[in-house]
């Protein structure tokens, strides 16, 4: 049994930890911290806590949570749900006055690390949103000289002091089909399963797609639920800004990450055809209570499915929207800048004093050897 803890904003660096972290034990405990241990220790929290609570437990290798995780990880807590050892980042993760969080478990030997997926961070997600660029999309035909231009540096580092902190920062990501198979069920379709085929942007992939993907998931015994994600160019073309905040990569790992989804396809038409519901053998076909906006000659995307009647609106009981994060994001802004910069500052000062360690025992070394 393994333990974990935080996570707000989950995104596919989170699932992938999550992942690492299911393959070094047999069950997967993830503890996640209250709004108030958050906000104390690191700043506001995007998401609520009961929000967060729901996203986890979507999650494919989370087997358990533990809602309300105390933010240092003890023995004691270890002990309390009969775990062998607790897995976190190779990030490090400090209490308010400066700590390392997980100081007495490493001590003991009860702790493991997994690797941190490199080019995401909510940090960089957040810049992304506040300044409003296009360069994280997947294609988009921009001249180098110009992505480099408009690298979605996050808008506090552009207020703040210049860190080099190596766990707070943007990095561009690479996708990998071996990153595609790990996260992928690799299940094909058994005889008497319900084919349910929906399609979308899934950006930021956030609790409405969770509750969404979950109503969908519940409205047949044996569903296998195909999740159509359209390529950048097309997502924004019909929501417009720099959407998606994520490209088509990033998504695809989301939306793999969730436990009602079976399969991706990655770049979907934006018309749902007859050739596509024949070639997947689809029985039903899915929409939210969002609006459906045209393809690019006016005409109704879903016009076959409906002529079919295979066509269900599924009303999820959610109405969270992409948007409405971005709002909340930049509601909250100037509190966001100060807590990556207080975020910063910190683990700067931690590796200062790892340097200055390190820096000692080598003038020791030195010394015994004379």
């Amino acid at each position: 049994r393994t333990s974990r803890a935080c996570y707000d904003m989950v995104h596919y660096g989170h699932s992938n930890q999550l992942r690492q972290a299911k393959a070094m034990g047999d069950y997967l405990i993830v503890g996640v911290h209250t709004d108030e241990e958050i906000s104390k220790h690191k700043g506001p929290p995007v998401f609520t806590q009961a929000e967060r609570y729901k996203m986890v437990r979507a999650i494919k290798w989370v087997d358990e949570i533990v809602e309300g995780a105390p933010y240092v990880t003890t023995l004691e807590t270890l002990d309390k749900y009969i775990c062998d050892f607790c897995v976190h980042g190779d990030d490090i993760t400090l209490t308010v006055d400066g700590k390392d969080t997980y100081e007495e478990v490493k001590k003991s030997g009860r702790y493991r690390e997994c690797k941190r997926t490199q080019g995401v961070s909510t940090t960089d997600l957040v810049g992304r949103m506040l300044l409003m660029t296009k360069a994280h999309h997947s294609n988009t035909g921009t001249s180098s000289q110009e992505c480099t231009k408009m690298t979605c540096t996050p808008a506090f580092d552009l207020l703040g002091p210049k860190g080099h902190s190596p766990w707070t920062g943007v990095s561009q990501f690479l996708q990998t089909s071996q990153k595609i198979i790990q996260f992928a069920s690799g299940k094909e379709p058994q005889p008497g399963d319900t084919i349910i085929y929906v399609a979308g942007a899934f950006d930021l992939f956030h609790i409405g797609h969770v509750d969404f993907l979950e109503a969908v998931y519940k409205l047949s015994d044996k569903p296998y639920v195909i999740v159509g994600l359209h390529f950048d160019q097309e997502v924004n073309r019909y929501k417009g800004k720099n959407y998606p905040i994520m490209n088509v990569h990033e998504r695809t790992l989301s939306v793999l990450a969730c436990r009602y989804v079976s399969e991706v396809v990655i770049g979907a038409p934006y018309t749902v055809s007859k050739d596509l519901l024949d070639h997947f053998k689809v029985d039903l076909v899915c929409h939210g209570k969002t609006e459906v906006f045209p393809d690019r000659d006016g005409s109704d995307p879903y016009a076959v499915p409906r002529r079919k009647g295979i066509l269900r609106i599924v009303d999820s009981g959610n109405s969270l929207t992409t948007d409405d994060i971005v709002q909340r994001i930049i509601k909250n802004r100037l509190l966001f800048e100060a807590r990556n910069q207080k975020k910063e500052a910190k683990e700067m000062a931690v590796i200062q004093a790892m340097k200055r360690r390190e820096e000692e025992k080598s003038k020791e070394r030195a010394q015994a050897v004379l």
